[in-house]
């Protein structure tokens, strides 16, 4: 074991960086060479059919089935022409990855061959089956059926020999099975919702698109030290291992130069995921050793969350051609900082970003503050939601871990957006008028010079104002995006649903009064909105904070705020079925009671699985590497006492094995506390596993379960200190955390 461990550590040292092959047009020649945008639309396309596919991509126009077929031929001509010999409903099942199954276009011909084909039908739909993916009881083995239905607003696009098809994955009785269904169902309601309260300010607005701009932060670690971590093998972190002497602590690693042999697999990801489509824009070293960042340009939101899934695979596919393997867990090392997915998002219409800086107009101005406050709004109502949607039991380690938000979701305005909002909630009307024929005007100076960069970053705000958009900080590295864009996107539609319906109750009061007709100064719209929003700004105000996330001052006044400040993973599944949530799901259409209700008895199991396999990977590990390894170690050591008693005087061999002893003594004492707290950990997952309801058996292994894993680390990680080097049998955090 010991030379094993050497000879990995010294093959991962030497290792040179691959000679990256890069195309020799620029990126803006080979970006989407992969996939089927417009340009090849219209190359492959009759015109009239390129028209309506036009019209179904930007205006949600219904596809009709003959259309699909003169598709279906123009993909499968320029599929062939590109090697490709199969295709896939490419999905996003309940797993947080994805799935797909291969089928090729030969069909038999009738006469001893084979044909090549790819009709509508088999473009529009297939039948995958949805009972071997997580259901939550939706499906059972005898209910196998299930569809894939084809996304036409996401292109399809090549991987290898393979014409990728995006697609939703509903069950044969219709319920969501995935995560694009209910994501598009959010962002139709958004896009419907916000251009009804958009032309009180503009009658020309057609359209409202949710945008998001993702940040994915990774580690790499050399493949042969991946291999030689069965915890890393099996549950993406190190269950185990001291400190390293040099960590993060220098600020070194941040922005630092980008090692050789990274920067040779970051080119050759960024040229493969820009043929792909993936605008990627950043890379960049992050704070801890082998962390690192990629971000690409904002994107439609559904576009946005397919492009970050075909990332993710596509970072573990050419990293292993580098020698590298892809941790994407939120926190694979104890001691350093975890990995997040910033999910910046934003609304934009057909005619500019609603949450821009504010315009040059006074009616801009009062939009801009609009849609802040009525996402703060949204944001306010279901606060617990939005931390369920981003909560997993592998988040749960990097959430409030003084590199990421707390688990407490409020909102970073900066104090120019703040003085905003509070000059309009206290302002005297007479300074918020309508002019004539003048138009608005708002005595709010500080708006005019409100510029993108004038507001500041709060690090431990978990959903920031930055600018032109909001910084979802609190999503985890892995999770698919669709969970928190579903619930932000809901609640957002939710709060201007409400918005709208009680503006014009109000207008409809104040029409029939002669101080608010046209010409007096003060129009009912501009009165009804002006009087709902300072409503508002006092209802969201407890979502407000601009200070420190991570003291204990803050958690206690959360609480006095009405926030959720739930530290449980599976308890925070709750607000999923809070009557709220059920009720804001149900109106808008993006899921229903039962839909909701199965996801989280898959979020409540799937959460028992992984602590379930960290505890047998530890228990495992503990009784077959560590503690053979330690008494190994104890053996020696006991050896050389009794070789020190038989060569010297009593009292000079008791002086000189007196270190000996005393790690002899320390062994003795670590290692049987680790046989106990691996018996303990048995037995709670013994009786944990006799609870049949989904919801208790996650509560039971979150509150019995989960703490044995880090008394037993705690052990294992003093017997790293003392125990010698040669014989430690795993990788160790100073060989896997610095890339050479």
């Amino acid at each position: 074991m010991e030379a094993l461990r050497f000879q990995v550590v010294g093959e991962a040292f030497k290792k040179k960086p691959l000679d990256v092959k890069t195309p020799s047009d620029r990126p803006a020649k080979y970006f989407g060479r992969k996939v089927f945008n417009r340009e090849k639309m219209y190359k492959y396309l009759p015109k009239d059919v390129y028209e309506k596919m036009i019209d179904v991509i930007d205006n949600g126009a219904r596809l009709d089935r003959t259309v699909a077929d003169a598709v279906a031929a123009g993909m499968k001509q320029w599929a062939t022409e590109n090697g490709v010999t199969h295709y896939t409903h490419w999905f996003q099942p309940l797993t947080e990855g994805t799935a797909e199954k291969h089928d090729s276009f030969i069909e038999h011909d009738g006469k001893g061959g084979m044909v090549e084909e790819f009709t509508g039908k088999l473009l529009v739909q297939q039948e995958p089956d949805a009972s071997s993916f997580p259901s939550g009881g939706i499906r059972s083995t005898f209910e196998a059926r299930g569809y894939s239905a084809w996304d036409p607003t996401s292109p399809v696009f090549i991987i290898d020999d393979t014409l990728c098809i995006p697609t939703v994955f509903i069950s044969y009785s219709g319920e969501a099975l995935d995560y694009k269904a209910p994501l598009l169902r959010a962002l139709h309601a958004v896009n419907v919702a916000a251009v009804d309260v958009c032309h009180y300010f503009d009658p020309a607005v057609k359209k409202v698109t949710s945008n998001l701009g993702w940040e994915q932060e990774y580690f790499l670690v050399d493949e042969g030290l991946y291999a030689a971590r069965p915890d890393l093998l099996l549950t993406g972190r190190t269950l185990m291992g001291h400190d390293s002497a040099k960590n993060q602590q220098m600020d070194d690693h941040y922005f630092g130069a980008i090692p050789e042999r990274v920067a040779a697999f970051m080119r050759d990801l960024e040229i493969q995921a820009l043929e792909l489509g993936v605008p990627c824009k950043t890379r960049h070293n992050e704070v801890a050793p082998n962390q690192f960042e990629l971000a690409p340009i904002f994107e439609e939101t559904n576009l946005a969350v397919d492009h970050n899934m075909m990332l993710m695979s596509l970072m573990k596919k050419v990293a292993r051609k580098h020698g590298f393997r892809v941790l994407l867990h939120e926190k694979p090392f104890a001691g350093i900082n975890g990995s997040g997915k910033h999910n910046n998002w934003s609304l934009s219409t057909d005619t500019g970003v609603l949450l821009h800086a504010p315009g040059k107009t006074p009616e801009a101005n009062l939009r801009f503050a609009t849609f802040i406050v009525e996402t703060l709004m949204g944001v306010y109502k279901h606060n617990g939601l939005l931390k369920a949607s981003i909560m997993s039991a592998t988040n749960a380690h990097r959430l409030g871990a003084n590199e990421a938000p707390p688990a407490i979701v409020s909102s970073f305005l900066g104090k120019q957006v703040s003085e905003l909002l509070d000059h309009i909630e206290k302002a005297d009307k007479d300074f918020l008028a309508m002019s004539g024929k003048q138009g608005m005007k708002m005595d709010i100076p500080e708006i005019p010079e409100l510029l993108i960069d004038n507001t500041d970053r709060n690090r431990t705000s978990p959903f920031a104002f930055t600018g032109n958009r909001f910084e979802f900080r609190a999503v985890g590295s892995e999770a698919n995006c669709a969970s928190a864009m579903i619930a932000l996107n809901s609640a957002v539609a939710e709060a201007l649903v409400s918005f709208k319906k009680r503006v014009d109750q109000r207008i409809s009061e104040y029409s029939e009064k002669s101080e608010y007709s046209e010409g007096s100064g003060h129009t009912a719209k501009f009165h009804a909105i002006i009087d709902v929003l300072r409503e508002d700004i006092k209802t969201c105000k407890p979502i407000r904070f601009d200070g420190n996330g991570y003291s204990d001052e803050w958690v206690e006044e959360a609480a006095k705020r009405g926030l959720d400040v739930e530290k449980s993973c599976p308890k925070i599944f709750e607000r999923y079925l809070d009557k709220e949530s059920i009720d804001m799901f149900e109106s808008l259409g993006v899921m229903t009671k039962k839909e909701l209700e199965a996801r989280n008895e898959v979020k409540w199991e799937t959460y028992t699985k992984k602590i379930q396999i960290e505890a047998r990977v530890l228990g495992d590990l503990s009784m077959n590497h560590i503690i053979p390894v330690a008494t190994n170690y104890q053996s020696q050591l006991l050896k050389n006492v009794e070789n020190m008693a038989a060569i010297f005087p009593a009292d000079k061999a008791e002086k000189l094995s007196g270190r000996n002893i005393k790690i002899i003594e320390e062994i003795a004492e670590r290692t049987s506390a680790i046989e106990k707290g691996v018996e303990e950990l048995v037995n709670a997952r013994k009786l944990a596993n006799k609870i049949e309801d989904e919801h208790d058996k996650a509560i039971a292994y979150h509150d019995k379960v989960e703490p044995k894993l880090d008394e037993i680390r705690y052990e294992i990680d003093k017997l790293e200190l003392i125990v010698d080097d040669a014989l430690w049998p795993l990788p160790k955090y100073r060989e896997l955390l610095f890339i050479r």
